[in-house]
């Protein structure tokens, strides 16, 4: 083998090698710092404030769900299963006037289950199931966060203030994003229209209720 072509081999292997480095390095950059305050949005806020303002250990919390989670394909739902989902979120809707505590835990128990269904990690496993969720809608799970939260805080068994009352409300209008994302369709389109509708009548509800 001539020098020249020694030569040429050595340089397509050191342009080969240096591609590759490249790569590991743009793949890093996409999970690590200010990757994953785009990825993450108010979620990356979220844990650092959780980590008490420890941008690493957020940082090395949020890369380790991307690693775990990251590659979770979702799957479709079957229309009529769609249709069953919608129409439970309706009754929860209506049942949050007279029985809010009530209507969050069966909000709470519905976004798991359609989570489930979607492929991610079932209901039973929350925090694992949460920070999936987190990974593919980092921009609406902190709802079902709030509604979880609500129904796993004991109570003392008095009524809930208005105060009380208007944070759960505030709390399951935030769950309804993830919701909405969760039984769209793959492309979205009915997204908006039936959000919408349903956000305009729980408000109204809710104001008549209170």
């Amino acid at each position: 083998m001539s020098t020249g072509v020694i030569i040429v081999l050595i340089v397509i292997v050191v342009g080969v090698v240096a591609a590759a480095a490249a790569l590991a390095l743009r793949a890093r950059g996409a999970t690590g710092g200010s990757g994953l305050k785009r990825r993450f949005g108010p979620e990356y806020d979220r844990t650092v404030a959780r980590h008490d303002g420890d941008a690493k250990a957020a940082e090395q919390e949020l890369d380790a769900r991307v690693q775990e989670h990251g590659s979770l394909h979702e799957q479709p739902l079957e229309p009529a299963a769609r249709e069953q989902y919608q129409a439970r979120w309706a009754a929860a809707q209506e049942r949050f006037v007279d029985s809010p505590r009530e209507a969050m835990a069966d909000v709470d128990q519905l976004l798991g289950e359609v989570a489930g269904a979607r492929g991610f990690p079932d209901v039973a496993e929350y925090d694992k199931q949460f920070d999936a969720l987190s990974v593919h809608h980092a921009d609406h799970v902190h709802g079902y966060q709030r509604v979880h939260g609500v129904v796993t805080t004991p109570t003392n068994g008095t009524q809930e203030s208005q105060t009380g009352t208007e944070e759960m409300r505030e709390a399951m209008l935030e769950a309804r994003a993830l919701f909405d994302d969760l039984v769209s369709t793959d492309n979205g389109s009915d997204r908006g229209r039936t959000g919408r509708h349903a956000l305009g009548s729980f408000n109204r509800q809710a104001v008549k209720g209170s």
